[in-house]
């Protein structure tokens, strides 16, 4: 579907090319990030011009120029049988010529050129070509060997199964003149079988004597039956039937026209009095102010029913939990940045959780103040997402990663590392799609610090962002601002992905723990131990480049069903509902104060009560969720990391929430010294 809009900006009329994200199959995926690629890479006067996409009303909108002149086919079909003079054909020829000559030293074949696809502006003196839809961006090879395109413009060597290259545009580019010459089809038949037999004969009817043995000659060189004797772009460019015509369009595209005004002399000015005057109703204001009062009205009843659920935040100076306040919507899935929080309703929209700027009214503390306030936080929806409806947020180092229905995946915020995925390091302010995964159906991602792993339903992960350590699993230590997918070990499938400050985990299908990045202190498990005495030097691990396997029993011994890495230490819930901690001990943050040194797994005692189905790891901290909703945290108390008084730290106690029996713990989320819960 194709929208004509009005940009307010400036404005001026474009194109939305609407595209129905939820009943595309995974080809018609990739053909919609095929034309925002191939569009980007292109800037040529006679090329439609991109401007942005986005996602609307589960829709991919593909906002591009406007060519208000029709299509060329159209122009064609008005002519009748009022052939074109040579001049004008070759007028419309020579920007064809060229806008193709752009699309081909950009590596890219159109593979779809044909007179619907060449549009015109308003006076029908410029050309623009467009449908990028099927366009193929050549590898090394290059070669294309997929059969796409027109039927009625298809080169021989199509019809013949062989690869082809930029000749088969050559091909198109002959049928578009042939039909500009004669205003009918070179090749046209009542069915396919007729059609092909056509076009591998390479019969045709001779165009009108009454163009140039030229342009005859020229059309027949680009309907040749054999590739290899089809002129190349330059060739035809540097023909003496297209020097003239060359030559007209840099001189007189876009001179302006001159014409003789006579200039009368003036009226005399109405009188301020013979000006009606404009009226305004008042039924807009009483129905306004009416609205008003009534929201206002509604706000100050009683008897407001519960919230649907309850959102609690601790740390970066908060020493108890605080009840975040909620827009009435049960929110099912929560994320912490370092600055960030935010949300999914079960309604599908994303909610974020402002504070004022620190010393401001409302806002937190300044350090060795001697009031310490508990700042006032702001919810809201984030605007400009109509129709989206998102299921997954996770949130890094000042970015923000959000997954919708539809499996797209959408970033905004610091572009710093190439963290936003979108082949840059520009900042955005609003969700914009990762277009490199658009022909993926995306089921999870995660967001480091500074960088982002993701996982499709069929098992691919993908990486991006900043590569120090081998974070990325790519085996270098290169930043991408790009997704890029990753190698898992054969016998492995992801079912979910986990990402650190340096380091990176994948969860199996098999519940195992696949993991890379930085190992300091055995914090992915990855020293060859296989009992409770540390590993010798040649058993240690300080840093692997690709996903491997857990290697520190018991982490490969039994079923992990959640896991979690925080700064220097991480943790593992088996499916026994058990929680080992590994790494760093510094702090307390693995539950025990006799193994400050040790590299080996070490299941946190203290939690024999319960059953442990979640784990969360901040900078120095963890916190446990049991199956009755019990919440437990240990490691460093400094800024109210543990929610609770800074008793006994170094082992796990009970954080004590605002809440009634029987309740559920939906999301947690860890990062930094900040926690964020969400309970029903």
């Amino acid at each position: 579907i194709v929208h004509l809009c009005l940009r307010k900006a400036d404005q001026k009329l474009v194109i939305l090319k609407q595209i129905p994200v939820e009943q595309m199959s995974k080809d018609e995926r990739l053909a919609a990030q095929n034309e925002c690629q191939v569009l980007k890479l292109l800037s040529h006067p006679n090329v439609i011009e991109y401007y942005e996409n986005f996602l609307e009303d589960k829709a991919l909108m593909i906002a591009m120029e406007y060519a208000p002149g029709g299509t060329l086919a159209e122009f064609i079909h008005k002519r009748c049988n009022s052939l074109l003079d040579e001049d004008t054909i070759l007028h419309f020829f020579v920007q064809i010529l060229l806008a193709l000559h752009h699309v081909h030293t950009k590596q890219i074949l159109h593979r779809d050129l044909k007179t619907q696809n060449i549009l015109l502006d308003k006076h029908r003196m410029i050309v623009k070509i467009g449908d990028f839809g099927i366009s193929k961006i050549l590898s090394s090879k290059s070669k294309a060997y997929t059969v796409v395109g027109t039927p009625c413009y298809i080169s021989p060597e199509l019809c013949e199964g062989k690869p082809y290259n930029q000749k088969s545009d050559i091909w198109a580019l002959g049928c578009v003149l042939y039909e500009l010459a004669s205003l009918k089809r070179a090749f046209e038949a009542a069915n396919l079988p007729a059609l092909v037999l056509k076009i591998m004969s390479g019969t045709f009817a001779p165009i009108s004597d009454r163009y140039s043995p030229d342009l005859r000659q020229l059309i027949l060189s680009m309907l040749n039956l054999d590739p290899s004797k089809r002129p190349q772009l330059n060739e035809i460019m540097a023909q003496a039937i297209c020097i003239r015509p060359l030559l007209n369009l840099y001189t007189d595209v876009g001179s302006v026209k001159m014409r003789r005004q006579v200039t009368l002399p003036p009226q005399p000015e109405k009188p301020l009095a013979s000006v009606p005057t404009v009226t305004h109703s008042r039924t807009g204001g009483r129905a306004s102010s009416a609205r008003s009062r009534g929201v206002r009205c509604g706000s100050a009843k009683t008897g407001i029913p519960p919230p649907l659920s309850s959102i609690y935040t601790w740390g970066s100076g908060i020493t108890a939990p605080l009840r975040l306040p909620m827009l009435n919507t049960e929110v099912v899935q929560v994320s912490a940045g370092r600055t960030q929080k935010a949300g999914v309703t079960k309604s599908g929209r994303l909610i974020l959780w402002e504070a004022p700027p620190v010393g401001a009214a409302g806002g937190p503390s300044l350090p060795g103040a001697t009031e310490q306030l508990q700042p006032q936080f702001v919810s809201r929806f984030l605007e400009g997402q109509s129709g989206v409806t998102i299921k997954h947020v996770s949130c890094g180092d000042l970015f923000t990663a959000c997954l919708t229905d539809r499996g797209i995946i959408m970033t905004f915020g610091s572009g710093s590392n190439g963290c936003l995925g979108h082949g840059n390091f520009t900042d955005v302010s609003q969700p914009k799609i990762v277009e490199a995964l658009l022909g993926y159906e995306m089921v999870q991602v995660a967001c480091g610090a500074s960088h982002v792993l993701a996982v499709s339903n069929e098992r691919e992960v993908f990486a991006w962002g900043r590569g120090d350590n081998g974070r990325l699993g790519l085996g270098t230590l290169e930043c991408h601002n790009c997704p890029q997918q990753v190698t898992v070990p054969p016998e492995h499938e992801a079912q979910r992905v986990i990402c650190g400050i340096d380091s990176s985990m994948i969860l199996t299908v098999k519940n195992q723990i696949l993991a890379c990045g930085s190992n300091r202190c055995n914090k992915l498990g990855l020293d060859r131990i296989s009992s409770a005495e540390e590993p010798s030097p040649e058993d240690q691990v300080e840093e692997a480049t690709v996903f491997v396997c857990a290697q520190s029993a018991p982490l490969n011994q039994e079923p992990i069903v959640c896991a979690d890495i925080g700064t220097a230490h991480s943790a593992a819930v088996t499916a026994s509902g058990q929680c080992y901690t590994f790494g760093s001990n510094q702090h307390g943050q693995l539950g025990t104060n006799s193994c400050r040194n040790s590299r080996v797994p070490h299941l946190v005692v203290g939690l024999e009560t319960m059953k442990v189905t979640v784990v969360a790891c901040g900078d120095a901290f963890t916190l446990a969720i049991g199956a009755d909703g019990e919440v437990c945290t240990w490691g460093k108390g400094a800024r109210g990391r543990l929610g609770r008084k800074d008793e006994e730290t170094g082992v796990p106690r009970p954080v004590q929430l605002e809440e009634t029996h029987p309740y559920l713990v939906t999301s947690v989320a860890c990062c930094h010294g900040n926690t964020l819960l969400a309970v029903k």
